[in-house]
């Protein structure tokens, strides 16, 4: 696959909090661009839109590395001046790509800020910065926990792509069947921009469960009792969490993907462990 890299490849990472996480972070970062020459990296935030002075940090030192920065911005406790003068310091660092998102609600804060969907986040971007910006939006193969149907869900990413998004990246899954649904949905719907999936690895089977229980990301059954299977055995974890991601990922390349956008959890092995199973 390396050889003749048609497909794009992308990392998250989250801001780290300490001087040593930050330190740790572009180790990883480091080793992440010689074996796996990613496209970009995202950079997320804290629920609420908190640690965005964090998200800001990071975004910078990959920036002034020489690699693509994605920063991701919410619409939870945002205003349109803030939103504009996050904007202004990235698009004078130079990045050129923005992740806006709705964001979660944390617990006790009742409403969200001007913007209540992401659209209106997007709008809001073309609005203030023409085409400076390629903009990702979020996409659910599996339904956004909140939305009320797959149709009202669907409707709803439409909305995102025309108020000016670009492409979007996938809320994670282990069902291909899902995310080729989904693209066929969408594309009825007459949206035929890039729908990159999310690719979590699995080194964990605890805190898979966690994650998944908290976003609304299904566990097929089937993982669900093989991972139960495997009790406290980290290394057989692993060993069958790689094969079941790289057989995901193959059959989601196979079948059309545009690329993978891998959560790497500020990990490099995981993720390039299966980037080199698929070359």
């Amino acid at each position: 696959m390396d050889k003749k890299r048609s497909k794009e490849l992308s990392i998250e990472f989250f801001p780290p909090k300490t001087p040593e996480g930050a330190e740790k972070l572009r180790l990883v970062k480091d080793r992440l661009v010689k074996e796996v020459k990613p496209s970009f990296f995202s950079v997320t935030f804290g629920a609420g839109g908190s640690t965005q002075e964090g998200t800001l940090r990071t975004v910078e030192s990959i920036h002034q590395s020489g690699q693509e920065a994605a920063p991701h911005l919410s619409c939870v406790g945002s205003s349109k001046e803030n939103i504009y003068e996050l904007l202004r310091l990235y698009k004078e660092m130079g990045v050129r790509r923005i992740v806006a998102l709705r964001g979660d609600l944390p617990s006790g804060m009742g409403q969200y800020g001007e913007f209540h969907h992401a659209n209106e986040l997007v709008a809001y971007i073309r609005e203030s910065y023409g085409d400076w910006f390629h903009i990702e939006v979020a996409a659910y193969p599996e339904m956004h926990p909140q939305a009320s149907s797959v149709r009202a869900d669907i409707e709803h990413f439409v909305t995102k792509i025309q108020a000016g998004a670009n492409s979007a990246i996938t809320q994670y899954f282990y069902n291909t069947d899902a995310y080729f649904q989904y693209i066929e949905d969408v594309e009825s719907r007459g949206v035929k921009v890039p729908i990159v999936p999310g690719i979590m690895p699995i080194t964990s089977s605890s805190q898979l469960l966690r994650f998944s229980d908290s976003c609304g990301a299904e566990i097929p059954r089937w993982l669900r009792k093989r991972l139960e299977g495997f009790g406290d055995d980290i290394a057989s974890i692993k060993a069958f969490g790689l094969d079941v991601v790289t057989d995901l990922s193959l059959q989601l390349l196979a079948g059309g993907a545009p690329g993978l956008h891998f959560y790497s959890l500020n990990q490099a092995d995981p993720t390039i462990a299966i980037i080199k199973n698929l070359d």
